[in-house]
């Protein structure tokens, strides 16, 4: 992918915003309904905001008073931005106009057409948008547990784990070997771990030169492979072991006591470990009938409702999108198609079909970016890639290319945030 690409992605979705917003405008008189919004992340809290630009009744159900972000907490493990950079409020949301209820969501009925709140209450609507992330799913990995992730962080949802597995980081001896667990596909960004264990060499051949980082992996291949392996050996020589499915990376049982680590293959420990478990959609999916047997929910790529339940619409990790990725920019685009879908539907109309755009920025040091891009479009039931229109950072670039591209996921991080809870 050339730099331009990766500018003409960003403008693309720029312009997409632009559209939205006078698409709002056209439509705010028309549109009404009772829409409530459960979950203040990227994907929830954009929903909410253009919902109510189209002129809609929004309730916004968000438990927690500072949502810390995922994007860039790799970041935080390896000491170069403090957690406090990624810690937002929904104030600018509230201001909009939007109803914020701090409670969590323990229910839904979709029959009803009613949320119901941990302190009994409960919320009526005409459409339902559920926007939970992710859950850990503390069943799947033998040994571990909430309580083994006291040990053993995941750091898989940004805020005190990310604290926790930096302060382990930190108190580590150099020479000491760090080993993360990383996880079968579906899972929240499928590049996260490779740029953390990417970050935290960076930080070792800082500060702990002597230090080693073993990744055992549930998979065979994964999110810009060749890129960051390039990288590794570029920047990290013989510091990263990356093991994988076919060569017994698989974890199939953990003791956190010994911070031990077992494989078909045999047993691996580590002074620090970070083990990112399997995954599922949030709690509210689960308990609200929208998940299926695979833990995530699958929807309608046109308009993100639940193929399990009607008027109830499912955004972000939770939901099945077919190619497009787990991430905080699907969140985004996601949200903002669900929103022009709702205001459709509840006018009586045929949402249009969407096209999405997904841009992934990864650090493998500071100084060195790396990208996958795509556009999505519905094709037999689901989202699929354009042929064609996405593609990644050239393998061979030069350091100014790196360089910049770096510059470039700082700019987009801080817009998305910014757009989002600015």
């Amino acid at each position: 992918m050339s730099l331009a690409f990766t500018r003409r992605a960003l403008l693309k979705t720029a312009a997409a915003g632009a559209a939205a917003a006078a698409l709002s405008r056209r439509t705010a008189a028309q549109a009404s309904g009772r829409v409530v919004v459960v979950g203040g992340g990227f994907g929830g809290a954009t929903c909410a905001r253009e919902l109510k630009r189209k002129g809609l009744a929004v309730t916004l159900v968000e438990a927690n008073a500072v949502y810390t972000a995922c994007p860039f907490s790799n970041a935080v493990l390896a000491g170069l931005r403090p957690i406090e950079t990624q810690q937002f409020n929904l104030d600018a949301v509230e201001k909009e106009g939007i109803a914020i209820i701090r409670q969590r969501a323990v229910r839904a009925d979709p029959q009803a057409r009613r949320v119901v709140l941990e302190d009994g209450s409960s919320q009526d609507y005409d459409r339902l948008v559920l926007s939970p992330g992710i859950d850990i799913r503390f069943d799947a990995l033998p040994g571990y547990d909430e309580a083994a992730a006291g040990t053993m962080p995941h750091a898989w949802k940004a805020g005190e784990q990310t604290i926790l597995l930096r302060r382990q980081l930190e108190a580590m001896d150099d020479g000491g070997t760090f080993v993360m667990v990383a996880p079968a596909n579906p899972f929240r960004c499928p590049p996260g771990p490779y740029e953390r264990a990417s970050l935290i060499a960076h930080y070792f051949k800082t500060h702990k030169p002597r230090s080693k980082l073993l990744i055992l992996d549930a998979k065979d291949s994964f999110s810009k492979q060749r890129l960051f392996q390039a990288a590794w050996q570029e920047l990290y020589p013989g510091m990263i072991e990356w093991v994988s499915l076919s060569s017994g990376g698989k974890v199939i049982e953990v003791d956190a006591k010994t911070r031990t680590l077992v494989t078909d293959f045999g047993r691996h420990t580590g002074d620090v470990v970070n083990v990112i478990p399997p995954q599922r959609a949030g709690q509210i999916a689960q308990a609200g009938g929208a998940a299926d047997r695979t833990g995530w929910c699958p929807i309608d790529p046109v308009t993100f409702e639940s193929r399990l339940q009607p008027n109830v619409h499912v955004i972000g990790d939770a939901s099945i999108a077919g190619g497009m990725p787990k991430s905080a920019f699907s969140a985004n685009a996601q949200g903002k198609v669900c929103a022009a879908a709702v205001a459709s539907l509840l006018r009586g109309e045929a949402p249009a079909e969407p096209k999405l755009i997904n841009t992934c920025y990864s650090l493998v040091a500071p100084d060195y970016g790396i990208s996958v891009a795509g556009v999505y479009n519905p094709r037999n039931g689901v989202l699929t890639d354009v042929e064609g229109a996405g593609g990644t950072s050239p393998v061979s670039a030069p350091p100014s290319f790196r360089a910049q591209e770096a510059v470039y996921a700082e700019a987009w991080f801080q817009t998305i945030a910014r757009e989002v809870y600015g």
